[in-house]
């Protein structure tokens, strides 16, 4: 689903509950179709019958994609996934959760914690899955990780405009690191209008090229290497007039408001002594709110 129409779904959704559980409703008749299972058939699947794995090999990665694209409601995998996780029932892929890189280096512990910090960066469930099994699956997912990989503190975001509240991160008793003052502004792509790009985007290396192509400026091959402009090898007028255009472009973009999502922090050790060590850590450095009650 392109940006502008995921947002004007979201925009005149009038549900009270979250806009990914209304992708489970809407995908619950042709699950059952598909599986020719019926309501009490779905009733009666567990917790306990989910076997949870750790994806490694291309094909399920593509599986995972297919699957996030229809029952997440942003439809996409989001930037820089590093591990890939899968839930299955009987063989039946039921949910998937992606951690990525996180959006920005963080100082949560005191110090950049980048190489220690992973986001949640998408998760979701099929439509006849139990309603508890994102909770059990996101802690499996990092015991995993901890046991696995470097990674101690998990960042997740939930967004106030799709109605998501965190009751998952709740009932894991993360920390919650409050909502932010402001928003964030996307701009409406000047190429493509069904897409929504952040101002850096203005600044890519991919921009500057369709910039020369609208100033009828010819790029010779040394000026762009495979991700950044090699701004020193373009003549000093030709770099102003380079930049001056990105600069036009953003000033005249369409642009739209975005609420800040709230921010949830689980920090988990090797063992009781390691988790006790980092979350006192935590504590000292950070201020925790209470739980909205929305």
């Amino acid at each position: 689903m392109k940006d502008i129409e995921l947002l004007n779904k979201i925009n005149s959704f009038d549900k009270s509950w979250c806009y990914q559980y209304q992708r489970r409703l809407d995908t619950l008749e042709e699950d059952k179709e598909t599986l020719g299972w019926d309501d009490e058939f779905i009733s009666n699947i567990k917790l306990d019958d989910f076997v949870f794995n750790a994806v490694t090999t291309k094909d399920e990665k593509e599986e995972c994609k297919e699957f996030i694209k229809r029952y997440e409601w942003l439809g996409t995998i989001g930037q820089f996934p590093t591990h890939w996780f899968t839930a299955r029932y009987n063989g039946i892929l039921g949910g998937v959760v992606i951690f990525g890189k996180p959006n920005s280096l963080s100082k949560l512990l005191g110090e950049d914690t980048k190489n220690i910090e992973s986001l949640i960066s998408r998760g979701a469930s099929a439509s006849w899955c139990p309603k508890n099994l994102a909770s059990k699956f996101i802690a499996w997912c990092m015991r995993w990780m901890v046991d696995n990989t470097q990674y101690r503190i998990f960042t997740a975001y939930s967004d106030p405009q799709a109605k998501e509240r965190g009751v998952i991160y709740k009932s894991l008793n993360f920390f919650y690191l409050g909502q932010g003052n402001g928003g964030s502004i996307r701009c409406v792509h000047p190429y493509d209008k069904t897409k929504l790009i952040s101002d850096r985007t203005f600044r890519a290396r991919s921009f500057y090229k369709r910039y020369c192509k609208d100033l009828g400026i010819e790029p010779q091959p040394n000026w762009f290497d495979r991700s950044i402009v090699l701004w020193e090898n373009i003549p000093d007028d030709i770099e102003k007039r380079l930049r001056d255009y990105s600069k036009e472009m953003y000033a005249k973009s369409e642009k739209i408001m975005f609420p800040k999502k709230r921010k949830w922090v689980y920090i988990l050790g090797k063992d009781k002594g390691e988790t006790k060590y980092l979350r006192k850590k935590f504590l000292e450095r950070n201020k925790v709110f209470e739980y909205p009650n929305d």
